[in-house]
């Protein structure tokens, strides 16, 4: 029976619960407000480790970015921690890139409700009732 998942998968796995739990308890920088890990990528020889986070509570792309800094500045002690919680031969070097596609994703959601908003009040002016394209099944 082969397996489902491949050990970079689930390596990537638990470095990703570890990481989220070191990075909330153990980093004590003010520059770091609440951090997701939003995946963890780990090469074939188990290396190198990109981890992808964003940042709730930032307001520019460049201020997440100077976070993502911070963190690969931690990379290191992050590691030597992981290397005492984890039962593996060598403990990947963690890479720290920020991940713009929740914010992306955030304000496109945005513009979607904008747009939405926006045609059901130019229904209403005309005096088209807002939800009577969409249900045109009841009347037969």
């Amino acid at each position: 029976m082969p397996r489902e998942f491949t050990r970079n998968d689930r390596v990537s796995d638990a470095l990703q619960r570890e990481l989220a739990e070191l990075i909330r308890d153990e980093v004590r920088d003010p520059r770091l407000k609440m951090v997701n890990i939003t995946a963890v990528e780990v090469n074939r020889d188990l290396a190198n480790a990109k981890v992808f986070v964003t940042f709730v509570g930032t307001d520019s792309e460049e201020e997440s970015r100077q976070a993502a800094d911070v963190l690969n500045g931690a990379s290191g002690f992050l590691r030597s921690l992981l290397a005492k919680r984890m039962q593996m031969r060598t403990t990947p070097r963690l890479h720290f890139i920020y991940d713009p596609s929740s914010k992306r994703g955030q304000d496109l959601s945005a513009l979607i409700d904008a747009a939405v908003n926006t045609d059901n009040t130019k229904r209403l002016d005309s005096g088209v009732a807002p939800d009577s394209s969409s249900d045109t099944s009841e009347e037969a």
